[in-house]
């Protein structure tokens, strides 16, 4: 692993290997979109076939949600411990049996146990692939390589709800879990085969998983990284709250078909892979703060706009204009944000990444719920929950983060 960690420092090196990891870690990361999005469609088939509620079935996504978050809490911490690899593929391998087990599952509170294990497994993806990006880039050449990762991950929550649907139209929701199960298969024969460790002993902690909390508490301890850590948390809690709420908002309130909502999901995701990569273009030229700001400021701006639009009951135009752009915002905001929090404690970087992690997927899973206040007949909570987490985002970098 020692010519991957040198062609951090050899151009050439890493020039041949930095798409095909991207590639990889890519879909590592979109372990969580696909969690989540990929069995939007399903949620009504679910609750007919299992006979169950539409709070219970949406409770199987809240589950999952509370598995990737805690899951990071031990498998980032222990990374740093034992390497990436192999709680990688021990991870990968979870997840290829639970997905089948969700496709078999007879009653909703069986697929709600099954969709928290497949969380817990699903989140090793998701806080490995960035450890190991902190393990083979640094500085802005990170930030520079999660603007490729994100136009890589990018591709999951566009394609995910289009996907679910179209396996809905030849088959069933279960079918939805079984597809899961055998796309782990391709990545996990992909891990195996095609990476090597990226953290060798040398650069390893210390310790034992007693030594999860003590690495915790010293990234507690710096006020920036929290800071960082909350901005994270609240541009997710944005999201999620913009996943559980714009189904029945823009289907419900708005009329749009199933095909139609896709279509607007899946445009929204490409804005995420847009600004990801000027994200990317644009490092180097500002810096990743002043990047961070405008990116944290316009979704703010279109928060209280969508807000006003909503109170007003404004035609769907200026519904889906404002959303366009806060979601865009992701892919300046979780970028740059994650490499600065990164920045602050690189020796920690599987811990950092971690709870980095933890709190994002909890901050949604609580956001998630707070959409359906309205009974699904108004598009004011959700946009209140979308106003509320972007000032909260803001607030937390110039009160926290910005001060170093």
């Amino acid at each position: 692993m020692n010519s991957i960690n040198q062609g951090v420092t050899a151009p050439a090196i890493m020039a041949r290997n930095r798409l095909w990891i991207a590639a990889i870690l890519g879909c590592l990361a979109g372990m969580g979109p696909l969690c989540t999005d990929l069995y939007l469609p399903a949620l009504p088939q679910i609750a007919i076939n299992l006979n169950a509620s539409a709070s219970l079935v949406q409770f199987s996504l809240t589950a999952t949600l509370l598995g990737i978050a805690i899951g990071q809490i031990f498998i980032g911490p222990n990374s740093d411990i034992n390497g990436r690899k192999r709680p990688l593929v021990i991870s990968l391998l979870v997840f290829i049996i639970v997905s089948f087990l969700c496709s078999l599952a007879s009653s909703i509170w069986e697929l709600i146990i099954f969709r928290f294990v497949q969380g817990l497994a699903g989140s090793g993806g998701i806080v490995l692939s960035r450890a190991i990006a902190c393990d083979l880039y640094s500085g802005p050449e990170l930030t520079k390589f999660f603007s490729l990762l994100m136009l890589i991950n990018g591709i999951a929550p566009i394609f995910s709800p289009v996907i679910g649907g179209q396996i809905l139209a030849l088959s069933n929701w279960q079918g939805i879990f079984s597809l899961l199960g055998l796309f782990s298969i391709i990545l996990t024969l992909a891990v195996i085969l095609g990476m090597k460790e990226s953290l060798p002993e040398e650069r390893r902690t210390a310790g034992s998983l007693n030594a999860t909390f003590t690495m915790f508490h010293q990234l507690f301890d710096d006020k920036s990284f929290v800071g960082y850590t909350l901005v994270q948390g609240f541009i997710i809690a944005g999201l999620f709250a913009y996943i559980a709420g714009s189904p029945f908002v823009l289907q419900t309130i708005y009329g749009l078909s199933a095909a139609t909502f896709s279509f607007c999901f899946a445009v929204n995701g490409f804005g995420i892979m847009l600004f990801a990569q000027l994200t990317g273009y644009f490092t180097g030229k500002f810096t990743e703060k002043q990047i961070l700001v405008f990116g944290l400021t316009l979704a703010f701006l279109c928060s209280m706009l969508l807000l006003a639009m909503s109170l007003i009951k404004a035609p769907i135009f200026f519904i889906l204009i404002p959303l366009f752009i806060i979601v865009s915002c992701i892919g300046i905001t979780t970028t740059a944000s994650f490499s600065l929090a990164i920045r602050r404690q690189p020796h920690l970087a599987g811990s950092a990444s971690g709870l980095l992690g933890v709190v994002s997927f909890i901050f949604g899973a609580l956001a998630s719920p707070l959409v359906g206040l309205g009974n699904g007949t108004t598009a004011i909570p959700m946009a209140i929950v979308i106003t509320i987490a972007n000032l909260s985002a803001h607030i937390s970098y110039f009160k926290l983060a910005k001060t170093e």
